[in-house]
């Protein structure tokens, strides 16, 4: 693990250089590089023959973070994103792969500076948009439950959700977020929503968008809005574990196609 300073927060990275084309990896909400390992959102394990750069977002993991929710916004964590890309890949085209927040953010740096992606592999896109309202709420109560009764008792509220099909039987795995962080990156996370469709839409670069079914908080309709909103946007959908066990291998064919 390499650490790399962002204002207000140290980010935890780690590097795979094997050489040719430069790939980072993102990671969603509460979650980390060992915790998207453990719910098969892994997708770079077994990307060979590229310079892959995984972290944890601030506050997230191994990475430090302050208790202010504007840190956490998707367009600050695309400010991140792009520092690290400054770093690790200067003046070089990447291939971005992130589920959920990971989306967010990448979304968010490509609409800002579209020329830093050669392409781009979306994972369950969150609730965006006309759904994002009620899950922001969600979110603020979530972090008002925590200020309030503990982490235990946010993380009891959420024992019986029921998981998406393709993700059944994945080992249950607690929060990469200290007690102490949550409140805020949950308020972060209310705040945030994907860029604007007409910002979206002018994103040319090649992209695969890989959704699951029966997940209200990863709607199928956002993962379709993507597609039909970007110009250069493929969609696959996975409705079983065997079917997710194939997304490490559409991004190595992502990786592979698109262009330097």
């Amino acid at each position: 693990m390499q650490a790399f300073d962002v204002p207000g927060a140290r980010i935890a990275t780690e590097f795979s250089d094997e050489g040719g084309r430069p790939v980072v990896q993102l990671h969603g909400l509460t979650s980390s590089r060992s915790r998207d390992r453990v719910l098969g959102l892994d997708l770079g394990r077994g990307l060979s023959g590229t310079r892959l750069l995984r972290y944890d977002a601030r506050g997230h993991g191994e990475s430090t973070g302050r208790t202010e929710p504007d840190d956490y916004l998707w367009a600050a964590l695309a400010e991140d994103l792009l520092r690290l890309l400054d770093h690790w890949f200067p003046g070089e085209r990447v291939h971005g792969v992130g589920p959920s927040m990971g989306t967010g953010t990448l979304l968010h740096a490509a609409v800002r500076e579209p020329e830093r992606f050669s392409g781009l592999t979306l994972l369950v896109p969150a609730t965006a948009w006309a759904t994002r309202v009620a899950k922001a709420d969600e979110y603020r109560r979530a972090a008002a439950l925590i200020e309030g009764d503990g982490i235990g008792a946010f993380i009891a509220t959420s024992a019986d959700a029921q998981d998406p099909p393709a993700s059944a039987g994945a080992p249950p795995t607690l929060p990469a977020v200290s007690e102490a962080l949550l409140p805020s990156v949950l308020r972060g996370a209310a705040l945030s929503d994907l860029p604007a469709l007409a910002e979206i839409a002018a994103l040319t670069v090649p992209t695969t968008v890989l959704a699951w079914t029966d997940d209200p908080a990863h709607p199928l309709s956002t993962a379709q809005t993507l597609v039909e909103t970007l110009p250069d946007a493929s969609l696959t959908v996975a409705q079983t574990p065997a079917d997710l066990e194939r997304w490490p291998s559409i991004l190595h064919d992502d990786v592979a196609q698109t262009p330097h």
